[in-house]
């Protein structure tokens, strides 16, 4: 098998070059910061698209160098890490056009695109990592590069926010340490494996359970799994463009991503199931869905209402993966991408509505669809697909989560599903129809003025897209080389088929 060492550094180097030139910039030099910014991220496309064929046709791309003694710090790109990269990648694309048209008048740009490259190099070097060491230095890394991010207003509100982000994330990094060093005490290795590298070994079980417990806690937080969570409405202080990113791409996926290595690539879904924590981690995923819905349908600031479903839609990730069934797993991790073209698109039009007509509460959106169509529209797509409503992709998502857990015999997660889809109806319905079929106010909250336009192009184009992809991946889910087709492949192999 040939091996390419070089193309997972420069996939990282496209966005980390361009991210510390941004940071020298000033803040006049627009032209400069657009080009570096859309360069970079189109550069990472071009770079993926050439992995993936390579990976096609067998080339083994990893990059290893010696770490600390006896642990090596590896970039892998393997087919999970792949369809993690591959959404960083287009939705950063996204969301850099979003960021370049919301900040167009705002201070400290370039800190803001400095930090926001830093960002997604991290959530590469995350999902590129080859063993336990090099995830858990990303994560950490990933912590540092986003904190900024939130505080980036600089009010008070902001920097407490910043500050209860820290100390959730620095909490969760320290179990995640502590986890990792006992693991690599009892085995040896922190290499992933398919099928995980603890199965086999003769070790206690009573001890390997806290050990699981230690690292699914350090991920939990990021993954807002219950009671961890509490950091995740906060951080809606922050930017529109940074909500998004938490939300869809960066932090609480690299959690999601987090449980899923894992499970699978440290213990292997089937010893997991033996040692007997993957039943009550889908109890956790499962009391988190719950949860995060009921909180949604009572917050009426519309950022918080988003928040609380990611809390929500997230742990639907982790529920498909907790289930061990490889039905289950391809619903868990089509979610991955699915959850993520929809949420980022509900956070582009809620910023939006805020950067247009000055609009934040729920209670502002009667008629909005009358004077922002193709964004309501955009928005009303991504809320359908929460719900699960056929053909937008969250129906493909519940219904392989669905038939998983019929599969193996948990019967109980489909009222779990159930339940959840009334409760985002409950919650996302009710805006949609005061969205379009209630009369607009006689003026809004603060309206900019775009001419005739309904806003600015680069504020409209990425949630057009992003729901766009969401439908048509709902439409042609089992077509070759969509997220389904690709998670289908994964789980083949991390069930050994």
């Amino acid at each position: 098998m040939t091996t390419n060492a070089w193309l997972p550094l420069l996939v990282l180097a496209s966005s980390l070059i361009p991210g510390l030139i941004i940071f020298t910039l000033p803040e006049k030099a627009v032209a400069w910061r657009i080009t570096l910014n859309l360069g970079g991220a189109l550069l990472k496309i071009l770079l993926l698209v050439l992995m993936m064929i390579g990976v096609f046709h067998g080339v083994n791309y990893e990059f290893r160098v010696p770490l600390v003694p006896g642990i090596d710090f590896v970039l892998h790109a393997d087919a999970l890490s792949l369809l993690f990269v591959n959404l960083s990648a287009v939705l950063w694309l996204a969301t850099t056009v979003y960021a370049i048209g919301y900040l167009e008048d705002s201070p400290n740009r370039s800190r803001f695109f400095g930090y926001f490259s830093l960002c997604v190099t991290t959530t590469v070097g995350l999902a590129m990592a080859g063993n336990l060491l090099t995830f858990l230095v990303f994560y950490e890394a990933l912590t540092l590069s986003t904190y900024p991010l939130v505080v980036h207003r600089g009010t008070e509100v902001a920097r407490k926010a910043g500050r209860t982000y820290l100390a959730y994330t620095l909490l969760g990094g320290v179990l995640l340490l502590a986890g990792t060093i006992w693991l690599h005490a009892l085995t040896g290795t922190l290499e992933f494996v398919d099928r995980g590298f603890v199965r086999g070994l003769d070790l206690d079980p009573a001890t390997l359970r806290m050990v699981f417990t230690l690292l699914i806690l350090g991920v939990g937080v990021k993954a807002a799994l219950v009671p961890l969570h509490a950091w995740l409405p906060q951080a809606m202080v922050a930017p529109a463009p940074v909500s998004a990113l938490l939300h869809a791409v960066a932090v609480v996926k690299a959690g999601a991503f987090g449980v899923v290595r894992i499970i699978y690539d440290v213990f292997g879904i089937e010893f997991a199931a033996e040692l007997g924590v993957t039943l009550p981690l889908a109890v956790l995923a499962a009391v988190t869905i719950i949860y995060g819905s009921v909180r949604a349908l009572f917050q009426e600031d519309l950022k918080r209402r988003l928040a609380f479903s990611t809390v929500s839609q997230v742990s639907y990730i982790t529920l498909g993966v907790a289930i061990a069934g490889p039905i289950a797993t391809i619903g868990g991790l089509a979610h991955l991408v699915h959850q993520g073209f929809m949420k980022i698109t509900l956070f582009f039009c809620a910023g939006n509505y805020a950067e247009t007509l000055g609009v934040h509460k729920v209670s502002e959106l009667r008629g909005i669809g009358r004077r922002m169509p193709w964004t309501t529209a955009a928005f009303t797509v991504a809320a359908f697909g929460m719900i699960g409503v056929p053909p937008v992709v969250g129906f493909v998502s519940k219904w392989y989560l669905g038939l998983g857990a019929l599969e193996v015999g948990q019967d109980w997660v489909v009222y779990v599903l159930a339940g959840s889809s009334l409760l985002n109806a409950a919650y996302f319905l009710p805006l949609v129809r005061a969205a379009w079929f209630e009369p607009p106010p006689d003026e809004w909250p603060h309206e900019r003025n775009f001419g005739r336009k309904e806003t600015a192009w680069m504020l409209l184009l990425p949630p057009l897209f992003t729901a766009l992809a969401a439908l048509a991946w709902g439409l042609f889910a089992s077509m070759p080389g969509t997220p389904l087709d690709w998670v289908q492949f994964i789980a083949a192999r991390k069930y050994g088929s």
